[in-house]
C-alpha cells in the first residue's frame, strides 16, 4: 500500500499537479500582497483627500469664522455639531490661533493642546493630510486654516478618520477581491488536476523517462531495420525517417532535418496515398517513388480510435528482383528436369516394351519423329527470341502444357528482338509466366476430362516488330466471371479456391502500368478469355 501511494506520489501527474498548484498559490500570494498594499495606498490618499476637502469647507464658513475669532466655543459647537452628524469623519476638531481645542466632537476639554504636533504647518496657513495619534488613537485627518478677512489665521479645521475605522472600509472593500481570489484557486485547483490527468492520458500512461527510454528504442530498432521506414502525419509531414529509407531515395539530409518536412517534398509518387489510405492498409505495393521501382506498404496509426499518421515501409524492388530472377531460373531448371524426366521414363518404358518385341524400327522411328519435335520448338524459341531468360521460360512453359495434356502454340509470327527500355527482365518474365500459368488454370478448371481435351489449346503472340511489344495469350478455358471482371486486377482478387492466389493478375497490372502500357481482356471465339497486352518501346 505505502509503495503504491510513493509511486503515485512519485508519478509525472502527480508531480504536475503539485507544481501547478504550488506554482499558482506563489503568484497569488504575490498579487494578492500586492493589491492589498496598493489598494490600502489608495484607500488612505482617497480618503485624505476627502477629508481635506471637507476641513476646507467648514474652514470657510462665516458664521464659524466669526465664531473662533470671538472664541465663541457654545457657538461654535452647535454649528459644527450639525455639520459632524451630517458627516461620516471620525472626528471634526476646531482649535484656536494657538492650537488649543475650541471644539472637539470627542468632548475633549477645551483649551487643550490639539496633539500629533502637525499644527506649525497650518498655523503657517498651509493645508495638510497626515496620519497621527491624537486623543482618540491613530487617525489620518485632514487639516486646514481658518482664515478672516484680514487675511490672518485665527484657528484650524481637522477632519479626521480612525485608522481602525479605515481598516473595516478596507476590509469591505477588499473582501470580494479575496473571495475571487478563492475562487480563482479553487478552479486552477481542478483545472490542475484535470489538465495533469489529461497529460497522463495524452502520454499514454508514461512517464517522461519512459517516453525518453522508448524514444531511444525507437530510434535503434528504426536505424536497424533493413526496409525504408517513414512515419509521417496525419497532415503528411515526416515524423521519422531511417538510414535506409534516405539511402534508398537518394537522400543526403539527416533525420533530424527531414523531421516536420511535408512527405510531396521527398517523394514523388502516383497514388500511394490517396484517398482510400485513410480508411485501409496496404501491403506490398508496386509502386515508384522518385522514379524508384519499389515494393511499399503502408499501415495507419490509430490512437482511440483517431487516425493520427501512417508508417510506410518499402524495399528497392532491384533487389528483390534478382532474388525473383534467381529463384525463377532455379524453378524453371527444377520443372524442366521434372518433366524431362517423367517425359523419359515414360518414352524408356514405350522403347524398353518395343525393343521386349523385337519391333526395332517401330522404336527408332518414334525416337526420330520426337527428337524431330523437341528440336523443332528448341529452333523456333531460338531462333525468334533474342533474349535467354524469355527462351528458357517458353521452353519451360512448353514441356510444362505437354505434361498437362494441354498445346501451347506459338504463333508462326512471333519474334523478340530487345526488351522495352521501359521494361526489365524480371518484369517480362514475370508478365508472360503468369498469363500462361492464368490460361493453364483456366483449362484445367473445366469440370470434365472430355471438355479439357477438346479445349487444350493455349495460343500464345509476342512481337515487337512495330513500335511497340504485343502479348497476347489465347485460352479455351472456363472464361472470366463477371462478377469479378470490373476488379480482376486488384490485389487478392480471384476465381480460385486457394488463398494464395489473387497476386499474378495484380503483378501483371502493376508491371504494365509502369511500363506505361495497355492490357485488354476480350472473350475468345471457342470461349475461354484473351489477354491482350501492348507496351511502347
Amino acid at each position: 500500500m505505502l509503495k503504491s501511494l510513493k509511486k503515485r506520489l512519485n508519478s509525472f501527474a502527480t508531480k504536475l499537479f503539485i507544481s501547478l498548484i504550488i506554482f499558482f498559490i506563489i503568484i497569488a500570494l504575490l498579487l494578492v500582497s500586492y493589491f492589498s498594499k496598493r489598494f490600502e495606498e489608495l484607500l488612505y490618499q482617497q480618503i485624505g483627500k476627502y477629508a481635506l476637502v471637507q476641513a476646507k469647507e467648514i474652514a470657510i464658513i462665516p458664521n464659524l469664522i466669526s465664531a473662533v475669532e470671538q472664541r465663541d466655543t457654545k457657538g461654535i459647537n452647535q454649528f459644527v455639531s450639525r455639520l459632524y452628524a451630517n458627516s461620516d469623519a471620525s472626528f471634526i476638531v476646531i482649535g484656536d490661533s494657538k492650537g488649543n481645542h475650541l471644539f472637539h466632537t470627542g468632548n475633549i476639554q477645551l483649551y487643550s493642546p490639539m496633539m500629533g504636533g502637525d499644527n506649525d504647518a497650518v498655523l503657517r496657513g498651509e493645508s495638510i493630510i497626515s496620519i497621527r495619534k491624537g486623543t482618540l488613537g491613530v487617525s489620518l485627518r485632514g487639516k486646514t486654516p481658518i482664515i478672516n478677512k484680514n487675511g490672518e489665521v485665527v484657528g484650524i479645521v481637522s477632519v479626521g478618520y480612525l485608522q481602525h475605522d479605515i481598516h473595516l472600509i478596507y476590509s469591505e472593500e477588499f473582501t470580494p477581491i479575496i473571495i475571487i481570489f478563492i475562487c480563482l484557486t479553487i478552479s486552477v485547483f481542478a483545472f490542475s488536476w484535470f489538465f495533469s490527468r489529461r497529460i497522463k492520458s495524452q502520454m499514454l500512461g508514461l512517464e517522461p523517462k519512459e517516453i525518453c527510454r522508448l524514444a531511444i528504442q525507437q530510434e535503434a530498432i528504426l536505424e536497424s531495420i533493413f526496409e525504408g521506414v517513414i512515419a509521417i502525419d496525419i497532415n503528411y509531414r515526416i515524423t521519422a525517417i531511417n538510414y535506409a529509407a534516405r539511402s534508398i531515395l537518394g537522400i543526403k539530409q539527416s533525420a533530424s532535418m527531414l523531421t516536420g518536412v511535408d512527405l510531396s517534398s521527398i517523394i514523388q509518387t502516383t497514388n500511394f496515398l490517396d484517398t482510400d489510405s485513410k480508411t485501409t492498409d496496404c501491403k506490398d505495393e508496386i509502386c515508384q517513388f522518385n522514379n524508384i521501382a519499389v515494393i511499399a506498404s503502408r499501415t495507419r496509426i490509430i490512437i482511440n480510435n483517431q487516425l493520427q499518421g501512417w508508417v510506410i515501409s518499402f524495399r528497392d524492388k532491384n533487389d528483390i528482383n534478382s532474388l525473383n530472377l534467381q529463384l525463377s531460373q532455379v524453378k524453371n531448371f527444377a520443372d524442366n528436369l521434372r518433366v524431362m524426366r517423367h517425359e523419359s521414363l515414360n518414352w524408356m518404358a514405350m522403347l524398353a516394351g518395343l525393343l521386349h518385341m523385337k519391333e526395332y524400327d517401330k522404336a527408332i522411328s518414334i525416337l526420330e519423329a520426337k527428337s524431330l519435335g523437341s528440336q523443332r520448338i528448341l529452333d523456333f524459341i531460338s531462333s525468334r527470341f533474342q533474349n535467354h531468360a524469355v527462351c528458357g521460360l517458353l521452353l519451360g512453359k512448353y514441356s510444362r502444357a505437354n505434361e498437362l495434356g494441354l498445346q501451347l502454340e506459338l504463333d508462326p509470327a512471333c519474334q523478340l528482338k530487345e526488351i522495352p527500355a521501359t521494361l526489365t527482365e524480371v518484369m517480362l518474365i514475370s508478365i508472360m509466366g503468369n498469363l500462361l500459368d492464368n490460361a493453364f488454370d483456366a483449362i484445367m478448371n473445366l469440370k470434365e476430362p472430355q471438355l479439357i481435351s477438346e479445349h487444350n489449346r493455349i495460343e500464345l503472340y509476342i512481337s515487337d516488330e512495330t513500335n511497340e511489344l504485343v502479348i497476347e495469350v489465347a485460352d479455351q478455358g472456363v472464361g472470366i466471371d463477371p462478377t469479378i471482371r470490373d476488379h480482376l486486377f486488384e490485389r487478392g482478387i480471384t476465381s480460385k479456391a486457394s488463398d494464395d492466389h489473387g497476386i499474378g493478375l495484380y503483378l501483371v497490372s502493376s508491371y504494365v502500368q509502369q511500363a506505361g502500357g495497355l492490357i485488354t481482356i476480350s472473350d475468345g471465339d471457342e470461349g475461354g478469355a484473351i489477354f491482350s497486352i501492348f507496351i511502347p518501346k
